[in-house]
Formats: C-alpha cells, sequence, structure tokens
C-alpha cells in the first residue's frame, strides 16, 4: 500500500509535465505510440511513472503513458509469445545518465542485460520489464530531458524489403542510424531494420502487440492506403468515448500497425 500511495503521488504531480509527440512531417504524420500486453499492469505503471517520467492517462478502456515523443499503451493480458520471438524485437530510449538509471532499476529489483557500445559509439543497455517487454537504453549526455523515446528494432530475413515497404507505405526516407544503414525515421522515432538467420512470428498477441502512427488527417491517410491497396484489418473508425479515431493493418510480415488521430491530445 505504501509503494501504491507513493506511486499515486509521483502521478499526480507528474500531471503537470505535459509531455507530447513530435512536431508531423509535411505529410501530417508523426510516430504515436507502442502497445503492450502485460499481467500486470499496475506494476507497469509504476515503473513506466518512476523510471521513465511518464504520465498515466486513462479513457474508458484505455490505459497509455505520455512519455517525451511517445506514448505506451498498456492491456492486462497474458502475452501469446515473448517480443524477441516477433519482428519487432525490441523498442529503445535516451537517457541522460545511463548509470543513474541502471543503479536505480536495479534497486527497484528490476533486471538489466548486456550493457555495451552500441552502432552509435554510446553506451548502451537492455533492459527487461515484466512479463519480458525487452527495451535498449543509449545514453545522449546531451538530451535536454531526462529520458526521451527514440527507436524501434525489426529483425527479419526480410529486414530489407521490409524497410522498403515502411519507406514506400509512410512516405519516409531511408536514413542510416550510426552503423546501422537500414533504418528510416518518422518525426520523434528512428524504425531500423535488422537481419535475422531464421522467421521471426507475427505480433498480434505478443508483448509488443503493435505499434502506431499518429495522423492529422486520418481519414485522408487511410483513402490513400485503400488506393494503394492495403487491405484493412480495421477499417477507419471515429471512437469520441476515448477522443481517438483509429485503423490497423497489419504488414507483410506480420507486423501489426495502429493508425491514429487523436493521440496527440492525450
Amino acid at each position: 500500500m505504501i509503494r501504491l500511495y507513493a506511486f499515486l503521488l509521483v502521478l499526480t504531480l507528474a500531471s503537470s509535465a505535459q509531455a507530447q509527440l513530435a512536431t508531423p512531417n509535411p505529410a501530417g504524420l508523426t510516430y504515436g505510440h507502442v502497445h503492450l500486453n502485460v499481467v500486470d499492469i499496475d506494476r507497469h505503471k509504476e515503473i513506466w511513472v518512476e523510471h521513465f517520467n511518464g504520465v498515466v492517462v486513462e479513457k474508458g478502456p484505455l490505459t497509455a503513458v505520455r512519455l517525451p515523443n511517445m506514448l505506451v499503451a498498456l492491456t492486462e493480458k497474458e502475452p501469446t509469445v515473448a517480443m524477441q520471438e516477433t519482428i519487432m524485437d525490441h523498442f529503445g530510449f535516451k537517457v541522460r545518465n545511463m548509470d543513474t538509471f541502471l543503479a536505480k532499476w536495479r534497486a527497484d529489483g528490476l533486471e538489466v542485460g548486456r550493457v555495451f557500445i552500441g552502432a552509435e559509439g554510446q553506451t548502451n543497455a537492455y533492459i527487461m520489464l515484466p512479463g519480458n517487454v525487452y527495451v535498449e537504453m543509449q545514453e545522449d549526455q546531451g538530451l535536454s530531458e531526462e529520458i526521451t523515446g527514440y527507436h524501434i528494432h525489426f529483425i527479419s530475413p526480410d529486414y530489407e524489403e521490409m524497410l522498403a515497404w515502411y519507406t514506400d507505405i509512410f512516405s519516409l526516407e531511408v536514413k542510416p542510424r550510426g552503423s546501422i544503414q537500414t533504418t528510416t525515421n518518422a518525426p520523434g522515432m528512428n524504425i531500423s531494420f535488422g537481419n535475422s538467420n531464421s522467421p521471426r512470428l507475427p505480433t498480434r498477441g505478443a508483448a509488443l502487440d503493435h505499434i502506431g502512427f499518429e495522423f492529422d488527417d486520418l481519414e485522408a491517410f487511410c483513402k490513400e492506403l485503400e488506393a494503394k491497396g492495403i487491405v484493412f484489418d480495421v477499417p477507419f473508425r471515429d471512437i469520441p468515448a476515448i477522443g481517438l479515431k483509429i485503423a490497423f493493418i497489419t504488414d507483410p510480415w506480420g507486423g501489426y500497425i495502429e493508425l491514429t488521430e487523436g493521440y496527440d491530445e492525450f
């Protein structure tokens, strides 16, 4: 109970910190969110507030944590598969001081994996959240904020084809990230693609169920996708109860993608 009260106090004090998504590009697109399936949603809310400086937002059945450049949406559900078995291997953040972050992480009894020098010549570390949620941290001492969302990393034998699909569908440009050549940037988030020796599983139902892109005019973008022959899992719809317009598609390798309009107001 003491831990819960402390968490609620932090949440109340943090509510004035209005983190938001990155400024959309000229096409009206910005990066939106990752959506996790987690067994213990209260523990995840604690972690995202205490270690990532997030702000919890709840609208109807939707629970999300607002962070600089992105949101993390949470559904209390047993994952069907671990993230690292799917094409969406992990997602990542930049942190101003890695030693400080990892010391607090370990003190909370949370798992730290490999610490190494990453593709951009900075100190990186893999950490694990409850439910096999796999996250990569990268130190950047020049950050204006203590921590911010940074990248999503896809892994597949077809990684080059995946890069071509994402840059075409979302009108993005290939832009290397350090020594990684197969990456692209949406506002607020790098999207990297790496090789795998074996096929990976689709993401739906996994610990990382799907990622999301936010649009100024989602209905217009959905019409563009229809013209390209994209088949929707969930067609465009407006859900006033949670203040969102949404649609869902799946990439050719099983990556589940939510398209939204309204997350930037959370």
